[in-house]
């Protein structure tokens, strides 16, 4: 993926520093991953998004976003500070946050599990009829 910046996206096209990635913003703010689009354009950060084209029936291709470094690093102190009105659930320094963040990764976390004893729950049974129909006569 180049890092030249979108050209709709005002800004200068020799642009030195590559944009940011979610998960390098994420250490910059205390905005839960999944929220930080939002953040952004609470904050007036310029967001470039890539991907998120429909494929039919199939569903959409995954979405990335990439985000101006110089407008990221303005608005970190805003962010950090709370003079940017971003709701409380999104943010990770709020009890809020970490609840939402909690209840989301253990709702994964059970998901997954209970998945994984489907699967090898059908897996036994298949195995069990198999070696019922070869032992039985």
């Amino acid at each position: 993926m180049p890092h030249t910046p979108d050209p709709e996206a005002p800004g200068s096209a020799h642009e030195e520093e590559p944009w940011l990635n979610s998960d390098e913003v994420a250490k910059l703010w205390p905005i839960r991953k999944n929220w930080l689009p939002g953040a952004a354009h609470r904050a007036d950060v310029r967001v470039r998004r890539v991907g998120g084209e429909s494929r039919g029936t199939w569903g959409a291709e995954p979405t990335f976003h990439y985000f101006h470094p110089g407008d990221v690093h303005r608005a970190a102190p805003a962010i950090a500070e709370g003079t940017v009105d971003i709701p409380s659930d999104w943010r990770t320094d709020t009890p809020d946050g970490r609840r939402a963040e909690f209840w989301g990764v253990l709702s994964a976390r059970i998901a997954v599990t209970l998945l994984i004893v489907l699967i090898l729950g059908a897996l036994f049974l298949i195995l069990g009829s198999a070696v019922f129909l070869l032992t039985v006569e």
